[in-house]
């Protein structure tokens, strides 16, 4: 990681993620019903709770609305959830003031432009390699591993890396 990426993972206490394509490879499974499945991966889950139990605040900023994505959100104990955001920079403005944070406090990870303005702002934006282009000329970080195959848990990694918290967080599993 670079000295700049560094910099502003050290800063971070809250990471937000979008679903769709960053938690997710992106595909939607709709059944004739019309219920949709999403695909979570294992590893992402253990990055996030990681990263929450080393002190930095885990959320969750989405435009769709999901039952499994509010189930996923509670089997994470996700701090934060936000669904059905059509203005992701207003809902991430609102949610940064109550918290009292600063923009430079704040990590997001996006893949597709209603994620841009939130990257825009954001003090680490980071983006899985399969995003689109405009998020990756503004991103900070682009992941090795693609969305939906461990591309959070990266995310979450760099972040604890950074702050040094890392090695006391897999100690706990070498015990």
């Amino acid at each position: 990681m670079s000295d700049e990426v560094s910099r502003r993972a050290r800063q971070v206490r809250l990471a937000l993620f979008d679903v769709d394509g960053v938690m997710t490879d992106g595909r939607l499974f709709i059944s004739e019903s019309g219920e949709s499945f999403k695909a979570f991966n294992i590893l992402d889950g253990l990055g996030l709770k990681l990263l929450k139990s080393s002190g930095v605040s885990t959320g969750i900023l989405t435009g769709r609305s999901s039952a499994s994505v509010k189930a996923r959100a509670s089997e994470l104990a996700i701090d934060h959830l936000i669904q059905g955001a059509e203005d992701k920079l207003g809902a991430f403005s609102r949610l940064r003031t109550q918290l009292g944070l600063e923009e430079s406090e704040v990590c997001y990870m996006g893949d597709d432009l209603p994620d841009l303005p939130v990257l825009r702002r954001c003090g680490l934006a980071i983006v899985p390699p399969n995003a689109v282009q405009q998020l990756r000329e503004q991103a900070h970080f682009v992941t090795r591993t693609s969305a939906g195959h461990g591309a959070v848990r990266e995310a979450c990694e760099l972040i604890m890396q950074a702050q040094g918290t890392w090695e006391s967080r897999v100690a706990v599993f070498l015990s």
